[in-house]
């Protein structure tokens, strides 16, 4: 009796280490779950605020230096209103401008020289961390219009596929030089998919969304060339603490009277420093394109158009204005520093 009552209590005493065991592992898994519901929710409000920002998270490093040199400076181009493929007669804009793809790819080229040109040798002796590149939308006309379907110079699709590779070659002539580059990116108007502009799934129904994606995709592997292409309208972006907003203009409307673009893009601007102060977020210079006049100051920069005068601008008798695109240096103590515009234009060499 004694050997079985002793055998009783072993196994009482095993069961016993048994149910504390299984008390562990119960505890244990609810631990767990309630750590991957915490990182869920994580994740989810991270997702929420790259939306709601249009910033990508993950900045490089040389744009945010713990401790900048003084004379450090960043570059911040913008590149808007390509408008590639659309086909601008001559004839038709009092022989002020003429555009087609081969045009195009020199003032595209011409673009690029031009940023290196001013950067090297018009402000000699400055080290540069690096190029910020903006791309402000309407890189394609698109075929939202039917004149636009009559003339363009290939379908959208052919657009995409052709001006993929030489936007890559810009790019890459531009990381030859500066050796850092971070590209950002929303979409504009026209190259959208949809009849109408759209609140909903704006960037990924837009040919402008998918030529970012395609590029972030032909330098992938490559540190030095990053990208930052939000879900968004807006696009985010700190330069030494100081804050970029990139957007592409068209939410503004209006334009029209004697004050011409300033009430429209002011009141823009106004609306969206106040939606992002909401947002513990701020920015000191709002940079946009879609309205094909180059306007420079330091808290407000409207680009210029690639293309040039067009059709459209001469039939509502809008001012005329050469093929330009906004650049600026910024600084660690001012921010934007210098401004100036980089001409894209060669009249005799584009023979027209």
């Amino acid at each position: 009796m004694s050997k079985f009552k002793e055998s009783l209590d072993k196994t009482s005493a095993l069961e016993q280490e048994l149910q504390v065991l299984r008390n562990y592992k119960r505890k244990a898994l609810s631990d767990i779950q309630r750590l991957t519901n915490e990182l869920t929710e994580v994740r989810n409000t991270l997702e929420t605020t790259e939306n709601i920002l249009g910033t990508d998270l993950t900045v490089p490093v040389w744009l945010a230096p713990d401790k900048p040199k003084s004379s450090a400076a960043t570059i911040k181009v913008i590149l808007s209103d390509t408008h590639f493929d659309e086909v601008v007669n001559p004839d038709e804009v009092d022989g002020l401008n003429a555009y087609d793809r081969t045009i195009a790819e020199q003032r595209l080229e011409r673009w690029a020289q031009n940023i290196i040109k001013v950067s090297r040798h018009y402000l000699s002796g400055m080290k540069y961390d690096g190029l910020v590149l903006s791309l402000g939308g309407d890189i394609f006309s698109g075929d939202i219009h039917e004149e636009l379907k009559e003339t363009n110079a290939d379908t959208i699709l052919g657009s995409l596929l052709h001006w993929s590779e030489q936007i890559a070659a810009a790019i890459s002539l531009l990381h030859d030089e500066f050796k850092n580059i971070h590209v950002v990116s929303v979409v504009g108007n026209h190259g959208r998919t949809t009849r109408k502009p759209r609140a909903k799934l704006r960037a990924k129904t837009n040919f402008d969304w998918l030529l970012a994606k395609m590029l972030e995709r032909h330098y992938a592997g490559i540190d030095s060339v990053s990208f930052q292409i939000p879900d968004g309208a807006d696009a985010l972006i700190k330069i030494y603490e100081y804050g970029h907003l990139l957007t592409h203009g068209d939410q503004a409307s209006g334009g029209g009277g004697i004050g011409g673009v300033w009430p429209p893009i002011m009141r823009l601007r106004a609306r969206k420093a106040q939606r992002y102060l909401a947002m513990n977020e701020n920015f000191s210079t709002m940079w946009c394109g879609h309205w094909h006049q180059l306007v420079q100051t330091p808290g407000l920069i409207v680009n210029g158009s690639l293309k040039g005068w067009d059709e459209y601008a001469a039939v509502n008798n809008f001012p005329y204005e050469q093929p330009q695109q906004a650049f600026a240096i910024v600084t660690p103590d001012n921010g934007i520093t210098i401004q100036a515009p980089i001409f894209c234009q060669n009249r005799k060499k584009e023979k027209w």
